[in-house]
């Protein structure tokens, strides 16, 4: 039976909920297309969110990965294309590191685009009447951080594969829940049913679609 591991993060910048973790924590144990979905929480900390990380693929070997963070003020589930070598921190993380300008891992690629099948994804996630697009930036914070440090894992975990079904990982933004948004005033949010369902679909097409679709999803500035 395959497993997919799902993450998503703890609460920070002083908001009291993730909706990352209200949503990906209900996938937990959950059968998509066959496979047992697998929920960890990651701290919200440079260097410990891919320890955390790091130790759950270890643990669990899974098929696939998907990362899931807050995207406050975003107005759809964004599917990440790229993940970039670095962090510059506009503001402290949860244990009160502020990496500016550093790389995440020395002399590393500059960056690693997601193995998921992301416009699939889209275009699925938009069948089931939820808003969606592809991102171009998981921005420089701690989930660009994971998003960066999983492709790089998976990098060097694929290549001593060799005939072994290679894992596959990625990341997607969702928007604050509406009890977030109320103290943000004109800001989006999403309803947290909303949210797994769209999460569903895109681990239920990731596991399927071995070969991404060709559709527009590029963005102009």
């Amino acid at each position: 039976m395959k497993t997919v591991l799902i993450t998503a993060f703890e609460p920070f910048g002083g908001e009291l909920v993730n909706p990352s973790w209200e949503a990906v924590s209900h996938l937990h144990e959950r059968m998509v297309c066959g496979a047992k979905v697998m929920a960890k929480q990651l701290p919200c900390a440079f260097g410990d969110s891919l320890t955390a990380l790091y130790a759950a693929i270890e643990e669990l070997k899974p098929d696939l990965v998907i990362a899931v963070g807050q995207a406050g003020g975003r107005t759809d589930v964004t599917i990440e294309r790229v993940g970039i070598n670095v962090d510059d921190a506009r503001i402290p993380d949860n244990l009160g590191n502020q990496p500016i300008d550093e790389e995440i891992v020395e002399d590393g690629p500059v960056a690693y685009f997601s193995t998921l099948p992301i416009k699939a994804i889209v275009e699925g996630i938009r069948e089931a009447g939820i808003p969606a697009s592809v991102s171009q930036t998981a921005g420089t914070y701690v989930c660009n951080h994971v998003m960066y440090g999983l492709m790089h894992y998976l990098e060097k975990y694929n290549s001593l594969a060799k005939n072994k079904t290679k894992i596959r990982g990625g990341f997607i933004h969702i928007p604050y829940l509406p009890e977030q948004a109320v103290k943000h005033p004109g800001v989006a949010s999403m309803p947290a049913a909303t949210v797994i369902l769209a999460l569903e679909m895109a681990l239920s097409i990731a596991l399927i679609v071995e070969k991404d679709i060709r559709l527009e999803g590029g963005a102009t500035h």
